[in-house]
């Protein structure tokens, strides 16, 4: 028979039979010729793939740019007028450019291809009945597949039979813990982290074995849903790149429209003749475009990436590096990012006693306090039998490795284990005192675990854990010997439970002597109950000076979790976020876009987030104008990651999916590398404000000078070899100094920019006009002073190529900092690279100046010293004027542009 058209996302709602009959299938599975008919039918277990854009064509897409096309057309315009030259340069610094992007660029296309490695490659299926094991690429629907610990589910199962079956679906949900799967029908409405009665394709058996019904394959797993949220998913702009393409059609049109004006008045007022003022205005254009912009941000970039990978954040797009200095969110997953990802005793609840635990994760490192004072847990009777419990009913094990910590089992046994450790005790010893005879493993029926042990005297007993309620009602005494309190210990367990904690409860009995097995008929209501321990993924307590941080810098920190809203609050709560109300994935549903915007101006803590409700999350976000971070590790992270202004993977626990989504991988899993990067983006977005600081005056003054000239008749202060020449010193040495510049002071008190503030600000524009005129103006007095002493032509071009490049050199001190004062040491000893290159810039120009053969290319002149005295006094002069605005801005409570 034709099986039910799939997909479909209530099968978890179905009972066992009832999905076997829509599918046409049966326990004992498939037929041979049933499967490869429907093989045929539903095509192969496998992801599509998506076209992706081969090597020329990523290349070609780095000359995507405005201002590229305009340098372009420079080049070409000089080539058509023989300046090969001037020509050459100019092509040299758009073809570095964009080799420079195409080798460090790249979204990471490859996120569907991490997708599909999540797929197992083999599986385990009953096909006529007998067991079989091949490609997991020929499942279909119908197919019964057995799971067993440690395999990966092959595609969407519907469980038919389960035993100790734990799943860890934390890639896919987010969830902290292995889940506990029950074949057993759930409520049509469950989230995909509520499906007991599903193992989802990617996710990866902890114990236990089982056998689930095929529902979905390939595409329509929940693994391929993801991926096609990931391919739908549009690559925004970084905010760089937007700012910059702003820049570009401004200064563009600018451009364009001085050129226009100034070969109109040329032709038609001035009365030059068309070609004259036709190439005036060539150089005109010339000396404005900021050609060496492009290499100066790439640059800065590529230092900002240097600077990251040796704080373990290594960038994947050179604009992702300035984007986490831009960003006004940061939505970050709890499990693995914000906590440890290593489950965690956190307390322990004995008679007369609550007994807090610190230390975060397997390592077993930390203490026991009571009322915050440290206590001998070998001296206090209540935390030592409970931690001989804990130790001796447990199956997981701890090895210590290069790379920390490592745990074989269970998380909950091994936080169990590690509690133990932390009491001093010893595995060995412990085991070889009082050695196990018998067990019953944890099975969802029952909910507990219980092991049977001797101490070679002659007394036989049994240790139970498991849930509290199962527990509980099989305890009749407390470890004092009193009557059981019921009541008071649900009341304990029900406060730790609001905090977040997952709960166990741990107890003992005695057995007669002589007994050698352990079975259900001996687990009856004859336990002490030796206490309760609650369990926790806790935040890494390096993420909690790092959230603090960023607030501190205005940059808003959400959780975006698929745990519980009770947990996450817990979690949000120690982390400093506003964890009042959390927000669900079903209230999510439920909201529109505006509800939405307005929920999330409520808290900081977002609970049982599905992949869908991350993309939303996110949209909403930047609908609201904001610049969004995403973090993340797992496959359900992988959209939003994409989706956002920048994703940060997890480097260590973190999918191939994840990763390749991501724009920044955090090699050490930190969520404190994130704070050092944005300190690292907005040092890199200052650096090239201040390169725009500095590029744009000059240029101007350069372009200026011609303008003057035209204007008022008068022969060209410099000739385009030597505007060429300036630009060309300048470019290797002044121009990329500023790229080295530290962080200002500050820089992580201060908001993050707006969204919508462009590069070029009102105050930074105001400062490039300002210095553009002092600039035209000592050129000119220059080139004035040397004509009315009777000097040459060529004396008078050489003083003014000087004055440029000592204005320059004196300028690139004040552009150091935005406001600050650059009358202090720190102005040369800050920044070594600025001194070097001055030097070298000073020297260059002693060539220009003095070298015969530079003399004879560049048609230059000898200096005196008179000359010299002038030129540095302008500059100096120059460089008090422009300290005298900046302490001007200081008192009106200016700090940056």
């Amino acid at each position: 028979m034709n099986p039910e058209p799939l997909p479909t996302d209530a099968w978890h709602a179905l009972n066992t039979a009832t999905a076997l009959q829509r599918l046409g299938s049966a326990e004992t599975g498939l037929s041979g010729a049933e499967a490869a008919r429907r093989l045929a039918q539903h095509g192969p277990n496998r992801l599509a793939t998506a076209p992706r854009p081969g090597g020329l064509r990523r290349f070609a897409g780095q000359f995507h740019n405005l201002l590229i096309y305009t340098l372009l057309a420079a080049a070409a315009t000089t080539v058509w007028l023989g300046d090969h030259l001037d020509a050459a340069v100019i092509l040299g610094v758009v073809l570095i450019n964009a080799v420079i992007g195409f080798l460090q660029e790249g979204k990471a296309e490859r996120a569907l291809e991490a997708v599909h490695a999540l797929l197992a490659s083999r599986a385990m299926v009953l096909r006529d009945g007998e067991r079989h094991e091949i490609d997991a690429a020929a499942l279909v629907p119908g197919d019964v597949v057995l799971v067993e610990s440690g395999a990966r589910v092959p595609a969407d199962l519907r469980l038919l039979s389960a035993k100790n079956l734990r799943i860890d679906e934390a890639a896919l949900t987010g969830e902290s813990v292995p889940v506990d799967k029950d074949p057993a029908p759930g409520a049509a409405a469950a989230t995909l982290a509520e499906r007991a009665g599903m193992a989802y394709a990617g996710t990866v058996v902890a114990v236990g074995q089982g056998a689930g019904l095929v529902v979905a394959t390939g595409g329509h797993t929940e693994i391929g849903r993801i991926g096609r949220l990931v391919s739908e998913v549009q690559s925004l702009a970084t905010p760089l790149t937007r700012r910059l393409d702003q820049f570009a059609r401004q200064i563009t049109f600018f451009i364009l429209l001085v050129s226009v004006a100034t070969f109109l008045w040329g032709s038609r007022v001035g009365g030059l003749a068309p070609l004259d003022i036709f190439l005036a205005v060539v150089g005109l254009a010339v000396a404005a475009i900021p050609e060496c912009l492009p290499a100066v941000v790439t640059i800065t970039l590529a230092i900002g990436t240097a600077s990251m990978a040796r704080q373990r954040a290594i960038v994947r797009r050179l604009p992702a590096v300035e984007t986490l200095g831009s960003v006004g969110v940061i939505c970050t997953d709890k499990t693995g990012t914000l906590t440890q990802n290593e489950m965690t005793a956190v307390r322990l609840m004995v008679v007369g006693d609550t007994v807090e635990v610190s230390g975060v994760g397997y390592a077993p490192e930390g203490g026991f306090h009571v009322d915050g004072q440290v206590i001998d847990p070998v001296r206090h009777d209540g935390v030592w039998r409970l931690a001989r419990c804990a130790l001796l009913c447990n199956d997981a094990q701890l090895h210590h490795g290069p790379d920390g910590w490592a745990l074989a089992g269970d998380p909950t046994e091994g936080a169990l284990l590690t509690l133990a450790l932390k009491a001093g005790m010893d595995p060995s010893d412990a085991l070889a005192r009082t050695p196990r005879l018998d067990s019953i493993p944890f099975e969802s029926a029952h909910r507990y675990m219980a092991t049977l042990h001797h101490d070679h005297h002659g007394q036989v007993f049994a240790l139970l854990k498991g849930a509290p309620e199962q527990v509980l009602a099989l305890c009749v005494r407390d470890a004092a010997g009193q009557p059981l309190d019921a009541l008071a210990w649900h009341h304990r367990m029900h406060a730790a439970a609001a905090e977040g904690q997952r709960v166990l409860a741990l107890a003992e009995c005695a057995l007669p002597a002589g007994t050698r097995e352990l079975s259900l008929t001996d687990i009856t209501p004859r336990f002490t109950l030796l206490g309760l321990v609650g369990l926790m993924d806790p935040p890494r307590p390096e993420a909690l000076a790092a959230v603090a941080e960023c607030q501190a810098a205005g940059v808003r920190v959400v959780m975006i979790t698929g745990d519980h809203a009770a947990t996450a609050a817990a979690i949000g709560a120690r982390l400093g976020l506003r964890d009042g109300h959390p927000i669900s994935g079903s209230e999510i549903d439920t909201l529109d876009d505006a509800a939405l915007a307005a929920r999330l101006a409520q808290t900081d803590v977002i609970a049982r987030a599905s992949p869908e409700h991350k993309l939303r999350l996110v949209a909403a976000l930047q609908a609201g104008g904001q610049f969004v971070a995403m973090t993340g590790d797992g496959v359900n992270d992988a959209p939003a990651l994409k989706a956002a202004d920048i994703g940060v993977a997890m480097g260590r626990r973190g999918t191939d999916a994840a990763r390749e989504a991501a724009d920044i991988v955090l090699t050490d899993d930190h969520f404190a590398t994130i704070a050092g990067a944005v300190r690292e983006g907005r040092t890199v977005f200052d650096n090239i404000k201040k390169s725009l600081l500095f590029i744009l005056p000059t240029n101007g003054g350069e372009a200026g000078l011609i303008l003057a000239a035209v204007f008022a008749g008068l022969a060209l202060p410099v000739t385009a070899a030597q505007i060429l020449w300036v630009n060309m010193v300048t470019s290797i040495t002044l121009d990329l100094a500023l790229a080295f510049e530290p962080a200002e002071p500050g820089v992580m008190r201060r908001p993050p920019r707006p969204a919508s503030e462009p590069l070029i600000t009102r105050l930074l524009f105001v400062r490039v006009v300002y210095i553009t005129v002092l600039m035209v103006a000592a050129t000119l007095v220059v080139y004035g002073w040397e004509l009315s002493r009777g000097s040459p032509i060529e004396v008078a071009r050489t003083a003014v190529v000087n004055m440029l490049v000592m204005s320059e050199v004196f300028y690139l001190f004040n552009v150091r900092h935005f406001t600050a004062s650059a009358w202090r040491w720190e102005t040369l000893a800050g920044n070594r690279i600025a001194v070097w290159a001055c030097a070298i810039t000073l020297a260059l120009q002693a060539l220009f100046t003095y070298a015969p053969p530079m003399q004879a290319l560049f048609g230059t002149a000898a200096l005196d010293a008179t000359s010299w005295a002038l030129i540095v006094a302008l500059a100096l002069g120059k460089f008090v004027i422009v300290e005298g605005e900046k302490a001007v801005l200081r008192r009106m409570g200016i700090r940056r542009m």
